[in-house]
């Protein structure tokens, strides 16, 4: 694979331990180092090695064991019959000269080459001449940015909030942690949906929350399932807008069980919104929060796949009844105090106007190269993969009716340079529904999309 310069640790550490279960150096169920053995090897933060493993195992390539450790998924490549007879130890592959391209097909990646890099660039260097704060930045955030959020939510996705309800923090699980420190206790039940965001799962277990996997249909979440399952939750974690990772809608039913649910058992729903804005037919759907009168619904969103993931940027919308809680929460947080350059930037980019018409333009980018990408991967169906167009997103579904599981299908288009991943590995048993998942948003062209969809062709052998 080509270096590529400016790749970080966390990143580098993910791509050789890949290798090395790919390459068979790291055999099925074999032990890998713990993160402080690793850390204190290659003398690294403890949490730039976490970043890595959490990676791995989100796309099934480790497996977590509690106390037992981690692991070599089962599912992982043999070993091959022939391979250098000398491994370099992990200390001489991760170099700052061994930097890997992105891959193919990313998920979660907005469309980099249509970002207005010449706006952002002179907004940023308003701020610099406007010499913002040097102090330490407040824990819940910059205050004019959380008004022009509350403001943005409340125009374009029927969120009811103010400025106070808004706390700024760098990314999603952020926002999880700062909820679960509010709302839960460890040994308390949390829904999450099956197959969900592996994230959502790795940071309820870390935090000691145990996790109840609640099935997914053609409506959404099955609340029905979820109270049977364990109707004494005490929060549920979902995707209404479009079902991460299938892309389904919460049907306007399941959302009034879902809030009744809530309203019955004194429990918390946590709406992840993390691509709602993005929807191809009709106007985008309005947010769960927007059906919530008893306060029992946190809303969280983020600028990283409508801006570009490097901001760090997100944000969780509390009730009333618990800003003063979620302040205090803040003040203690590990993750409290986001940069404010970039704070006082994007607050601009809302209040100007600019973040509106960015997802206009990016909405009627989307839908075009998702049909174009759509159109393209129809080379698929004579090997049994099919895609799934929904109505919104940023990444396809393709569904696999072959008796060869997903894991190993997603392993030869990682080999070969994609960012595809097995739809299987979403659900927490990894027993989920066979498929591949893959963005679209940075395929340019048909022309592109053609050549892609032939390359992935030949790489799954179909």
């Amino acid at each position: 694979m080509t270096p590529r310069p400016g790749a970080s640790l966390h990143a580098q550490i993910y791509e050789r331990l890949k290798d090395q279960v790919i390459d068979g150096t790291l055999a099925p169920g074999q032990r890998v180092p713990s993160l402080r053995a690793l850390a204190s090897e290659l003398g690294i933060a403890r949490g730039t090695v976490e970043a890595a493993y959490d990676r791995l195992i989100g796309e099934g390539w480790l497996v977590p064991r509690g106390p037992a450790g981690t692991f070599v998924a089962e599912v992982a490549l043999a070993a091959p019959a022939a391979r250098a007879s000398a491994v370099p130890s992990t200390r001489e592959l991760i170099t700052p000269a061994s930097l890997e391209p992105p891959g193919l097909l990313r998920l979660g990646l907005p469309a980099l080459d249509a970002f207005p890099r010449k706006l952002w660039a002179r907004l940023v260097a308003r701020q610099v001449r406007a010499a913002w704060s040097l102090d330490r930045p407040e824990p819940a955030g910059h205050p004019p940015l959380r008004a022009a959020i509350a403001a943005y939510l409340r125009r374009a996705r029927g969120v009811s909030c103010s400025a106070s309800h808004v706390f700024v923090v760098p990314g999603y699980r952020a926002a999880l942690s700062l909820a679960m420190d509010v709302m839960l206790r460890p040994g308390d039940a949390a829904w999450i949906e099956s197959p969900g965001f592996p994230p959502t799962a790795q940071v309820l277990a870390h935090a000691g929350v145990r996790i109840v996997p609640v099935p997914v249909d053609a409506d959404g979440l099955v609340v029905t399932a979820g109270a049977r399952i364990e109707p004494r939750a005490r929060l549920a974690v979902v995707t209404p807008s479009h079902q991460s990772p299938l892309g389904v809608p919460l049907a306007l039913p399941r959302r009034t069980a879902l809030i009744a649910w809530a309203n019955a058992a004194g429990a918390w729903i946590l709406e992840d919104d993390y691509d709602g804005e993005y929807r191809y037919a009709g106007h985008p759907l309005p947010a769960l929060q927007s059906l919530d009168t008893e306060g029992r619904v946190l809303y969280a969103g983020t600028f990283s796949k409508v801006l570009f993931p490097g901001l760090r940027l997100a944000y969780l919308v509390v009730p009333q009844t618990h800003v003063d809680a979620f302040e205090a929460a803040s003040e203690r947080s590990q993750h409290a105090g986001c940069p404010e350059l970039y704070q006082t930037v994007v607050a601009e980019f809302l209040a100007e106007g600019h973040f509106a018409r960015h997802v206009k333009r990016m909405r009627a980018l989307y839908a075009r190269r998702r049909d174009q990408l759509a159109q393209a991967l129809t080379v698929l169906e004579p090997g049994g993969l099919f895609v799934e167009q929904r109505q919104g997103g940023m990444h396809l579904v393709i569904r696999s009716t072959r008796s060869e599981a997903d894991t190993a299908l997603a392993r030869r288009a990682q080999a070969a340079g994609f960012a595809v991943q097995a739809l299987s590995t979403w659900s927490v048993d990894g027993r989920g529904p066979q498929g591949l998942l893959v963005g679209f948003t940075n395929v340019a062209t048909a022309v592109e999309a053609k050549r892609l969809a032939a390359r992935l062709s030949e790489a799954i052998g179909a």
